[in-house]
């Protein structure tokens, strides 16, 4: 569910513009036409513009429609209208909320919970919402990066959709993509929030879907085929290796075992047929700081908070690191691009396949307002 942002290569892209408020009108007629509430489909929309204006592509609103078609409330892992219930024992840990979706959109679901962790972070210095029950929340670096440029250090991680990676050793999958997203408020020391957001896998599956539809291939040592070796071909995927072997795999754990203790169940049967009495939906955690809480005072030369963290940075990009990149520059970078065009940028596979689903729809399809390179 984290974004797969890699930085581009040196030949550029070409993108088609299209109006965000086109691409929003379609992807709300598309959530609208399931059963899924205005507000609902407006955070759909909102999300996937988000991810597009970033770069993300993995996590689109074509992501997000072929999930919500294949796993979602096509496939009963989602339901339309559904509410969060706020399950937190009464009297205990003030500053945490504990949430049944009741598969509510996870677009939705995400929203509110990272607002509720920012409300919870204003009163308390921290706040912390899990969400048992979930579904899909798609790009996850999307929450955080707006929480951060509000000021707040924020977090999450999930567990994915469905278990397609195999562990570090091994050959069956057994693990998700399973995300985590860190957002830091370094706009007035960096221009943008600095965002650490991957999925523990080496792509994300997205990144395959993408790959396949551009006629690309996959880098080596990403994926594995029917017979659990090693591919390179998106068409003949069955499943995803961790990123840095064992590290990924740690990583990838993590989010097992804390949405164990929310609630969560056997990775393998997410997203699948379940026996009876077992469970099938994905968990979320998310976490928000205010930086005053944990602000010590206590900064070499005088320096205030702002400007300590702004030297610490200028420190790590000094010394001959000049033109290292920071997490989440290439989608700052991106952003600027979008606002430049004055629309969102799709390749032409993109949009031909947006307006598949517009004339599914009986919607008018999406027209370019010209091209950019990037």
């Amino acid at each position: 569910m984290g974004g797969d942002s890699i930085p581009s290569s040196a030949m550029p892209d070409t993108y088609l513009i299209i109006p965000e408020s086109d691409h929003d009108a379609l992807v709300t007629a598309a959530y609208r036409k399931r059963g899924f509430s205005e507000s609902e489909s407006a955070d759909a929309a909102r999300v996937c513009a988000m991810a597009a204006a970033h770069g993300i592509r993995t996590h689109n609103g074509l992501k997000a429609l072929h999930l919500d078609d294949h796993l979602g409330s096509g496939a009963g892992g989602c339901v339309p209208g559904a509410e969060i219930e706020d399950v937190t024992p009464a009297g205990r840990f003030a500053a945490s909320r504990i949430w049944n979706a009741h598969r509510k959109l996870g677009q939705s679901t995400a929203l509110a919970a990272m607002e509720e962790c920012i409300r919870l972070a204003d009163e308390f210095g921290i706040g912390q919402v899990s969400v048992d029950n979930a579904f899909h929340y798609l790009w996850g670096g999307g929450y955080v990066m707006d929480a951060a440029k509000r000021g707040y250090i924020a977090y999450t991680n999930c567990t994915a959709a469905l278990a397609e990676v195999v562990p570090f050793g091994g050959k069956f999958p057994t693990l998700g993509t399973n995300p985590h997203s860190w957002g830091f408020p370094t706009v007035a020391a960096v221009g943008f929030p600095i965002v650490v957001d991957w999925a523990t896998s080496t792509v994300a599956m997205g990144r395959v879907q993408q790959l396949k539809r551009e006629g690309k291939t996959l880098p080596p040592l990403a994926a594995v085929d029917a017979e659990g070796e090693p591919t390179t071909d998106p068409n003949a995927v069955a499943a995803l290796l961790p990123f840095g072997a064992h590290k990924g795999y740690g990583l990838s754990l993590i989010n097992e075992i804390v949405a164990g203790f929310i609630g969560g169940s056997l990775p393998t049967l997410r997203s699948r047929p379940v026996p009876e009495g077992e469970k099938r939906t994905p968990n979320f955690y998310f976490q928000v700081i205010h930086p005053d809480a944990i602000n010590s005072g206590c900064f070499a030369r005088g320096r205030d908070q702002a400007a300590n963290v702004k030297a610490v940075i200028d420190d790590i990009l000094g010394h001959g690191n000049e033109s290292c990149m920071l997490p989440g520059q290439p989608e700052a970078r991106f952003a600027v691009k979008t606002v430049e065009a004055g629309g969102l940028l799709f390749t032409a596979a993109e949009v031909a396949e947006f307006n598949a689903l517009a004339g599914d729809l009986g919607v008018a399809p999406l027209e370019s307002k010209g091209s950019l390179e990037v």
